[in-house]
């Protein structure tokens, strides 16, 4: 996008998924001049569905997007249990695997998707710089010195790092990843496959056999044209190596699910080829402060809950939104900015944190009783339970005015 001259504070936000495009549009809102810079070429291709729900639903009505996110809704009509064979064990029309309840106001819409129609969204005078990322920074009382790693040398008043679990604005700023990651014991792929079983809005789980949790789920996704394939499970120990090492996360996943069946050897064999393989441990970020000096963290890369704690998507532009509110409310005096937005958030965050913990050992449960047949009654009870504890969680917090 075009770069106007400057108009106010001159901010930097590092990462342009969800929590970077999201800050990024209310901070121009508020007279901010942003810019916004991305490792990749462009928006990143696929990625889960998530979900924007409770709070975020105000956020985006006051954003104006609203109509536009429900417009490209995945459009979930059920889920389906199958065992190895493809027999079905289990069904519901209530909900679903990635979505939870289908009768919630809740939204959900491909993670690319959603970034798009933000990013879109922005002013004009909002920078991206693509192909591109912080390589060093330095702050004293006065700016943040950038050197980016294209050897662009630029200085901003503010640094917000929204670059995710593996943030390397809070690496760079904070200290190392195992100082702050709490890893939660499994790991998950997600990419893009044709729709190979002619669902109709529709997703299957199929969980294999043993100890622990592994097995794969596929979805319907735009109008049926294409599916979502995503793959789970409990590693035998500890996942190591680069983060960005995508053929060994490739070799990783297909050694961990060999020798399961219904469709896992065709969904393996795709994965080899998929273009926007995402894979990840499914970790929580915890640090006992979300700024240092001129620096602060927004979404994934300062309060991560995981994809299991359903929140992620929410908490990112709910929190874009406040940091922005309290940077305008502040007229300037970002220290007071960054202690009240993490006091307005620290225990929504919080709660949705240990909704993580708490949706996988339900989740565990509840796969045992899908899988062992143990009846549709007793899963749907677990469910209904889980959906109500789950709601209280997301409706806890009140979207305030700036």
């Amino acid at each position: 996008m075009d770069h106007s001259e400057p108009s106010g504070p001159r901010v930097l936000i590092s990462g342009a998924s969800i929590a970077g495009p999201s800050l990024a549009y209310w901070l121009d809102r508020h007279g901010f001049d942003v810019t916004v810079v991305e490792r990749a070429p462009g928006i990143r291709p696929g990625g889960h569905a998530i979900d924007v729900r409770g709070p975020a639903l105000e956020v985006a009505e006051r954003m104006g997007i609203l109509h536009e996110l429900r417009a490209q809704t995945v459009g979930m009509r059920g889920m389906s249990v199958v065992d190895g064979d493809g027999a079905e064990l289990y069904r519901s029309t209530e909900r679903t695997v990635s979505g939870g309840d289908l009768a919630s106001a809740d939204v959900e819409i491909l993670r690319d998707d959603l970034a798009r129609i933000i990013v879109a969204a922005g002013g004009k005078a909002i920078e991206y710089l693509f192909d591109d990322s912080i390589a060093a920074l330095e702050q004293d009382e006065d700016e943040v010195r950038v050197t980016f790693e294209s050897g662009l040398r630029r200085s901003f008043d503010l640094v917000v790092g929204a670059d995710g679990l593996h943030s390397h604005t809070r690496r760079l700023v904070f200290g190392p990843p195992e100082a702050f990651i709490r890893r939660l014991g499994t790991c998950m792929a997600v990419y893009t496959v044709p729709n190979f079983l002619g669902l109709d809005r529709w997703q299957v789980m199929y969980g294999i056999p043993g100890d622990g949790m592994r097995g794969g789920m596929v979805m319907s996704a735009r109008d049926n044209t294409e599916a979502r394939a995503y793959l789970m499970f409990d590693p035998a120990e500890p996942i190591a190596g680069d983060y960005r090492d995508i053929d060994g996360q490739k070799e990783l996943v297909a050694r961990e699910l060999a020798g399961g069946g219904w469709h896992m050897p065709r969904l393996l064999e795709l994965m080899r080829a998929a273009a926007d393989f995402h894979f990840d441990s499914a970790s929580q970020i915890h640090l006992d402060s979300w700024s240092k000096g001129r620096v602060a963290l927004l979404g994934d890369a300062g309060y991560c809950g995981s994809p299991l704690s359903g929140q992620g998507t929410t908490m990112a532009m709910v929190g874009a939104y406040v940091l922005a509110g309290e940077l305008k409310a502040a007229g300037g005096d970002h220290a007071a900015a960054f202690t009240a937005y993490e006091r307005e958030l620290r225990t929504y965050v919080r709660a949705n944190q240990e909704v993580a913990i708490t949706n996988l050992r339900q989740r565990r449960a509840q796969v045992e009783r899908e899988m062992s047949g143990s009846g549709p009654e007793a899963a749907d009870a677990l469910a209904e339970a889980d959906a109500a504890s789950f709601a209280e969680v997301v409706g806890s917090y009140a979207v305030k005015d700036y």
